[in-house]
């Protein structure tokens, strides 16, 4: 199952996604939004409409997080690329809910900001609340997934101290559709294409801190809500992105955001 978000005859709505004729198309309304199912989204009720080309969808961001909760260097070689240790315990940082765009909407880019890098990401959608949870229950508990791009400018990140500003700035976070959870959480493949041409690739097998181990972990400290996301890390192959760019992250098979690149002066 995977749904969206979008603005249909003035109203907020919810929708599934599916291939009609070849091309993925809006095709049923959601009668109860994700987030009112108590984790079991595959009950969702829903209404069958005419079929809206996603392309010409008005999209909206798939979900309204109270909080976007990241993990840094979760992938060895990209730790190794940035020049840093493996953690050895997952390292934490937050992204506000206002750097979410949805795919089709403008990365910006702030002036003075230096280098501005994609960061391709499997994002978590929490479904039911966690607090101080295992990690069985924490794999219950995931409501989807979201193909993530976790947008950073890399000079306020080094020269800040602290990562607010160079991970949360307006736009710095395009969410795609989501698709319900999956079977095997370690077998979930992201890839980076920039312009066409792909970046990055990695699969959540390779994850130094597996994504039970990553939610039980954070619900230590803090209680993740239903509709919160987690990021889980990016994979090697990070890089700059400039005007007029496209970039778009893959979670394969269900899963994509696509976003085009826009400087601002």
């Amino acid at each position: 199952m995977r749904y969206c978000r979008f603005q249909f005859n003035g109203q907020v709505q919810y929708g599934l996604v599916e291939s009609v004729g070849g091309r993925e198309a809006i095709v049923r309304i959601l009668l109860t939004a994700p987030e009112e199912a108590d984790g079991d989204t595959e009950s969702l009720r829903t209404r069958r409409i005419e079929a809206i080309l996603l392309e010409e969808a008005a999209l909206l961001p798939p979900v309204r997080p109270s909080k976007i909760v990241c993990i840094g260097r979760n992938y060895r070689e990209h730790a190794a690329e940035l020049g840093h240790d493996v953690p050895t315990e997952p390292l934490l940082f937050l992204k506000p809910p206002s750097c979410v765009i949805a795919s089709g909407a403008a990365i910006e880019l702030p002036a003075y900001a230096g280098r501005v890098d994609f960061e391709g990401e499997v994002g978590i959608v929490i479904g039911a609340r966690l607090r101080k949870a295992t990690g069985e229950a924490s794999a219950v508990a995931i409501r989807g997934i979201v193909a993530a791009n976790d947008v950073s400018a890399r000079e306020w990140q080094k020269n800040d101290g602290q990562w607010a500003r160079a991970k949360g700035s307006d736009t710095f976070l395009p969410l795609g559709e989501e698709s319900g959870r999956p079977r095997d959480l370690a077998a979930l493949t992201v890839i980076t294409r920039l312009n066409g041409v792909e970046k990055q690739r990695g699969i959540t097998a390779e994850l130094t801190f597996p994504i039970p181990t990553l939610l039980s972990y954070i619900s230590r400290y803090i209680t993740l809500e239903p509709g919160d996301v987690v990021l889980t890390g990016t994979p090697s192959g990070v890089g700059p992105l400039k005007a007029g760019d496209v970039v778009e992250v893959e979670i394969v098979g269900h899963s994509m955001v696509r976003n085009s690149v826009l400087a601002l002066t």
